[in-house]
């Protein structure tokens, strides 16, 4: 079937748009909503029905269904300001509202779009990031191996497709590569992706070595490679754990790449997910001296998609940093975070906005249990997120629960290594190890946290804390004084009344004993 409207023409058999002789490039995704409002186009689309129609029952976020809902709108040269074509119906869906011409396809082929390299290097992908994880080669000279390295790329895509702001290719579709010679860039352009993960196993008696390769299709840049040896004992186990393992470190490598991506877009074309991403970019400046530009690109994003969560989690993700940093801002700023974080929770089902929401609710306004049971969710939702489990780990802290923080905090380590905020899971892993009354040994994570980040404030006070609770005399001195340099004021009263808006009284009462017995000064 060809359906034409307004100068453009949509052939569903083909899965193509085009527009007079030549095709545009669009998203898979993007191109089954753009179809869906089509064909239903003597009604209103609910949000619900174009998302069970598209995705198939997958949770998927309101912010992605608004970022494709704006790809549609791209594609076919409308607006959300215009909505000449597709129009949103407040609190209702969506209607398509173009005049529509429907004809048989024709049997003659288009000429592809994209026949090069080159070509390809150009396409801009409209919806979210996108990946497959391709067969991965038994190299063991068994053929009875194939069974265990197709199941390695079975337990990796479960493992990857938790992750929700990414698009992950169906094995059964991957699968049709296998055995046979590929061209990285042809494959990427027929399954419509910006990302492929390769992989090979090898199987020598009792070892095995599982190799990855993750590779940026549009210039052919290698993000990652990394090898796992382990004991051929447990197959599933060892599935289980490698799939893991690749998840989380692949996925900060990926949203770097979506962060550099978003960088090179001129400003004219950015959506909510680019500001979201350059967002991200700017906390990751030091001293927190991206905070703003973050706060007003969450701002801009927000305006453009008041559904887009992630920038919404943002928010409180930034005022928190700018709280435990002693930088100012209102009560009217700090309710506009814990708003934010509470709509989100209410709207999302994404676990990076579960847990920086929850993150939110219990360091601005102390409430505990709705923050842990959004990290609960949010760690079960995707448990391959180093991030996610280091938001469990200090939100576990704060409500003075340190078996589940120190957990939380090792986990996070397991799976991100050498993360670039490592130096932060070190630090939840000791102020839970100090919440247990294991004194020695919370000492030596904070020491380790404070090597990888020898300013960082809280883990300074921590060092004095711990100081005071292991009677370490000789070292109470100069470690009070490094804190008094960065807070001449501090007092155990002044830090009661900080610490009482997000720490429950257990975990308070810990923090002033150690400070006591340091002597920091009552008042």
């Amino acid at each position: 079937m060809s359906i034409s409207f307004e100068g453009f023409t949509l052939d569903v058999e083909r899965r193509e748009l085009g527009q007079k002789s030549q095709l545009i490039a669009i998203g898979p995704q993007v191109f089954d909503v753009l179809v869906y409002l089509v064909k239903n186009r003597d009604r209103v689309v609910g949000k619900d029905e174009l998302l069970d129609a598209v995705w198939g029952g997958r949770i998927v976020s309101l912010s992605t269904l608004g970022s494709h809902i704006s790809a549609v709108r791209r594609a076919v040269g409308d607006n959300g300001d215009e909505q000449r074509l597709v129009r949103t119906v407040a609190r209702k869906g969506f209607r398509f509202v173009g005049d529509v011409h429907e004809t048989r396809a024709a049997t003659e082929r288009a000429t592809p779009l994209l026949t090069t390299a080159t070509e390809h290097d150009r396409l801009e992908y409209a919806d979210k990031p996108s990946i497959a994880v391709l067969p991965f080669r038994n190299l063991s000279g068994d053929p009875q191996q194939e069974y265990f390295a197709d199941g390695m790329v079975e337990e990796i895509t479960t493992a990857i497709a938790r992750i929700p702001w990414l698009f992950v290719i169906a094995p059964a579709s991957s699968f049709t590569y296998k055995d046979k010679p590929v061209d990285l860039t042809q494959v990427a352009r027929e399954l419509g992706v910006r990302y492929l993960l390769e992989g090979s196993v090898r199987r020598a008696k009792n070892r095995v070595r599982i190799s990855g390769k993750l590779i940026d299709t549009t210039n052919g840049a290698h993000l990652w490679a990394e090898r796992f040896d382990a004991a051929f004992r447990n197959i599933f186990e060892l599935q289980d754990r490698v799939a893991s393992g690749v998840a989380g470190a692949i996925r900060s490598k990926l949203i770097s790449a979506e962060i550099s991506r978003a960088a090179r877009k001129p400003a004219a074309s950015l959506d909510a997910y680019d500001l979201y991403l350059r967002a991200i970019a700017e906390i990751r400046k030091p001293d927190l001296e991206g905070c703003e530009a973050a706060l007003s690109l969450c701002g801009q994003a927000l305006a453009i998609d008041p559904s887009c969560a992630s920038a919404a989690s943002l928010v409180g993700v930034v005022r928190a940093y700018q709280w435990t940093a002693g930088v100012p801002f209102t009560a009217e700023e700090t309710a506009e975070a814990l708003q934010l974080a509470q709509r989100a929770i209410e709207t999302d089902n994404d676990p990076d906005v579960l847990a920086r929401c929850g993150h939110t609710l219990a360091i601005l306004g102390g409430a505990h249990v709705a923050a842990v049971s959004a990290l609960e969710k949010a760690t079960t939702l995707n448990p391959n997120s180093a991030r996610v489990w280091g938001f469990s780990a200090a939100v576990n802290c704060y409500a003075n629960r340190p078996d589940a923080a120190i957990a939380a905090a090792e986990q996070a380590m397991r799976l991100s290594p050498v993360d670039p905020f490592g130096y932060q899971f070190k630090f939840f892993r000791g102020f839970g190890l100090m919440l247990a009354g294991r004194y020695q040994e919370a000492l030596e994570m904070i020491d380790r946290c404070l090597h990888e980040r020898p300013n960082f404030h809280p883990a300074i006070r921590a060092r004095v804390a711990l100081c005071g609770h292991l009677n370490l005399t000789e070292q109470m001195g100069k470690w009070v004084s490094r804190q008094l340099d960065i807070n001449p004021a501090m007092t155990i009263s002044g830090f009661a009344a900080f610490g009482a808006r997000h720490l429950s009284p257990g975990t308070l009462s810990r923090w002033i004993d150690g400070f006591r017995l340091a002597g920091i000064p009552e008042k």
